[in-house]
């Protein structure tokens, strides 16, 4: 037990270091003053019950400096059942933006956010789709960003950063932490030539590519991962052409959730995608961090029922918590929220076992989400 908790720790402070030192060496977009936009973008927001959130992006959208002739808007409901698609028309009527407004609804067969994004990109008429949520803040320079990183850089994909705003409670202050650890090894990942994590409150890519690879063609039973499925795809048709969007303008924002049985439903509707990864290196990469927290979870039953040296378990989260530390530093001052360093104290006591479990609960493909019970097959 204690070899295999050492070549696991060992295993897991190699991945980390490394993405480490890839974030660090990610270059800062940013744009010359003598710039011109000539990009055409489709910024699309698939919803489902948004009300409550909708019009305050919209209203951000609406303040972007990006020059508004050459961006357009196309919100996709997938089957609202409150006041989302009223907010989002009576906005549209006063709006100086081009916004489109596609219920779901009114097609057969189209139903859940890959159909959502399908049909956005059916309908886009801009070289590069913009994607972010519903229930997301975004900066007056983002789509600027965006633009200017695909003039720039010409990539087939592009991730942008999340992060949590409105964060008050332990828990909410918890999952920012656990959440800048992920969009770290996202973007690090990217750096390093084996793109595996993104999110699709944040990327981009162009209409062309998302056909090249058949859209969702593959995994259009498993509900959960239109964004990084299509981010696989996309990398492995063209390795050398996805691009992480580092700035800080670039951040979109979203809400923690307030309970933890909502918690739990969001990370088991992302674990449930785990098992139809393709790729090797996001298969591994899973794996080596499932193992280490499963191995510290017999770790710490063993030293309770006294099969183990404690000293061996504190050991071990010592180091574990050193190197997560090292890594969560750079990416949360990157965030401009280096003061939630230390909830990962907290944070650790409970993630060992939350990530066994999610990975888990996962596996079953079934959960709750908006409404919906889903399963995936």
């Amino acid at each position: 037990m204690m070899w295999l908790l050492i070549v696991s720790l060992a295993s897991y402070s190699w991945v980390i270091i490394r993405r480490w030192l890839a974030w660090g060496k990610l270059p800062e977009t940013n744009i010359p003053e003598n710039w011109q936009p000539t990009i055409k973008l489709s910024v699309i927001i698939p919803v489902r019950n948004e009300g409550a959130n909708i019009l305050h992006l919209l209203q951000d959208v609406e303040r972007q400096t990006y020059p508004k002739h050459l961006f357009e808007v196309i919100v996709v409901d997938d089957h609202s059942e409150d006041a989302t698609i009223t907010i989002v028309t009576d906005f549209a009527n006063i709006s100086t933006l081009t916004i489109k407004c596609i219920e779901l609804n009114n097609y057969v067969n189209y139903i859940g956010k890959k159909a959502a994004v399908q049909k956005g990109v059916e309908l886009a008429a801009g070289e590069l789709l913009v994607f972010t949520d519903g229930d997301c803040r975004v900066e007056p320079e983002w789509l600027q960003l965006y633009a200017y990183s695909f003039q720039a850089h010409q990539p087939k994909f592009i991730s942008g950063p999340v992060s949590f705003y409105n964060t008050y409670s332990l828990l909410e202050r918890m999952q920012l932490v656990e959440f800048a650890s992920l969009i770290g090894i996202g973007g690090a990942s990217i750096g390093l030539g084996k793109p595996n994590m993104c999110n699709g409150a944040n990327l981009a890519y162009t209409k062309r590519a998302f056909e090249e690879v058949n859209g969702f063609a593959g995994n259009e039973t498993i509900a959960s991962g239109d964004d990084e499925f299509l981010l696989h795809k996309i990398s492995q048709k063209h390795p050398e052409k996805v691009f992480f969007l580092k700035h800080k303008q670039a951040i979109v924002y979203t809400e923690a959730r307030k309970t933890i049985g909502s918690f739990l439903s969001q990370r088991i509707r992302w674990a449930s995608k785990w098992r139809a990864y393709q790729q090797w290196h996001v298969k591994l990469l899973a794996l080596i961090v499932f193992t280490v927290n499963l191995l510290l979870f017999v770790a710490l039953l063993l030293a309770i029922a006294g099969a183990l040296p404690a000293s061996v378990f504190i050991g071990a989260i010592v180091a574990k918590f050193a190197v997560d530390f090292l890594f969560l530093s750079r990416i949360l001052s990157f965030l401009g929220r280096r003061q939630y360093i230390w909830y990962m104290l907290p944070l650790q006591l409970v993630y060992i076992p939350y990530v066994v479990v999610t990975a888990v609960l996962g596996l079953t493909g079934r959960y709750r989400w908006k409404g919906r019970t889903i399963q995936n097959r």
